[in-house]
């Protein structure tokens, strides 16, 4: 899988990761469109992965402090999943947040992908809570800085 990443809402990549945001989590789980598209569209770096030059995973990340990003809106294609293009992105948003000098990434995971993140060495830092009527948890992921050259 093949990364690209923007902060350009005009983008191949933005718009890319906002089609299979709508495939994944306003077709599939019926979060409400509005809900979707939030304030923050303009704030956050897009990452899409592509399987031969197809969009099939996405993620947008927050900078939220001068040392953190909060993961949001990790979705991959509901066929293309088994194949773990997830854990390939979320490995790429680490090498990204490390090269960009962010020891510290924090998400709010649906319940049902806990243990999704809880392999990639992520702790629940919350009770639960209800986002769109699903069910999540705030987790996080302490990591490593790369030195830049």
């Amino acid at each position: 899988m093949n990364f690209s990443w923007s902060s350009d809402l005009n983008s191949k990549v933005y718009k890319d990761g906002l089609t299979i945001r709508n495939r994944v989590f306003v077709k599939e789980q019926q979060v409400p469109a509005e809900m979707e598209i939030d304030e923050l569209e303009d704030q956050t770096i897009y990452v899409v992965g592509y399987l031969d030059d197809t969009p099939v995973a996405t993620a947008r990340l927050f900078p939220i402090e001068q040392n953190t990003y909060k993961v949001q809106r990790v979705a991959v294609l509901s066929d293309q999943r088994g194949k773990q293009l997830g854990k390939k992105l979320m490995l790429e948003i680490e090498r990204y947040a490390s090269k960009h000098s962010r020891n510290r990434l924090i998400l709010g995971a649906q319940d049902h992908a806990i243990g999704f993140y809880s392999a990639l060495n992520y702790s629940i830092i919350s009770e639960g809570y209800l986002d769109a009527g699903i069910p999540h948890h705030d987790m996080e992921k302490k990591l490593t800085i790369t030195k830049k050259p």
